[in-house]
């Protein structure tokens, strides 16, 4: 049973940073693709960011490019994104999910992802 549990989210001022954590179990990490995604009240998810399986392609919305980078520790089975320079528009619950593929065909699609976490909170703000 694969399970996902972000952590690292809080309170912080724009132009600041933070470092999201997804921990996984149940899976063998190399074998799925990871994504991070976001919600804000009243708006859809989207897609913030995916790290592929095999080969770890990086795939990133074009709101955070430049800014949040995704990566993986297969040892720890942990995804992490940091982000930097934040902006009160990054505010927004973060999920991250898994799917058991070689190749995800729409990396930043909530609807290609079988299995999601709880979310952590992120809030920019002065």
């Amino acid at each position: 049973q694969v399970q996902l549990v972000e952590s690292g989210g809080g309170l912080v001022q724009p132009g600041g940073s933070l470092r999201l954590s997804c921990a996984a179990s149940g899976i063998i990490l190399e074998l799925y693709a990871i994504g991070w995604f976001r919600q804000a009240p009243g708006k859809e998810r989207e897609g913030v960011a995916c790290i592929s399986s095999a080969v770890a392609s990086t795939y990133y919305a074009d709101s955070v490019k430049g800014r949040f980078t995704i990566t993986r520790d297969t040892a720890k089975k942990t995804v992490y994104l940091q982000m930097e320079s934040l902006e009160p528009e990054d505010t927004g619950l973060y999920y991250c999910a898994a799917e058991l593929v070689a190749v995800v065909s729409r990396p930043l699609a909530p609807h290609e992802y079988d299995s999601w976490g709880q979310g952590t909170q992120v809030t920019v703000s002065s």
